[in-house]
């Protein structure tokens, strides 16, 4: 199991879990569209956590490699 290839997946899905909310959030002044904005702002939270946690995976990795190549060389 690759783990960057994880990672990327899931900023992935955490950049389109943000977009998806940022669209529900702009679509608010439209009539008939009920926006629940505190639900939103957590969807946008958690979101940006998710893909500051899985940047976070692939440098560890990164530096794993590093320090094994160090370690072999």
């Amino acid at each position: 199991m690759d783990p960057i290839a994880t990672a990327q997946y899931g900023m992935l899905a955490a950049s389109r879990r943000f977009e998806a909310s940022a669209t529900r959030v702009v679509q608010m002044g439209v009539e008939d569209v009920d926006v629940d904005l505190p639900g939103e702002i957590v969807e946008q939270i958690t979101a940006k956590h998710e893909f500051s946690a899985n940047a976070a995976v692939i440098r560890t990795s990164q530096d794993m490699v590093g320090d094994l190549l160090d370690i072999l060389a």
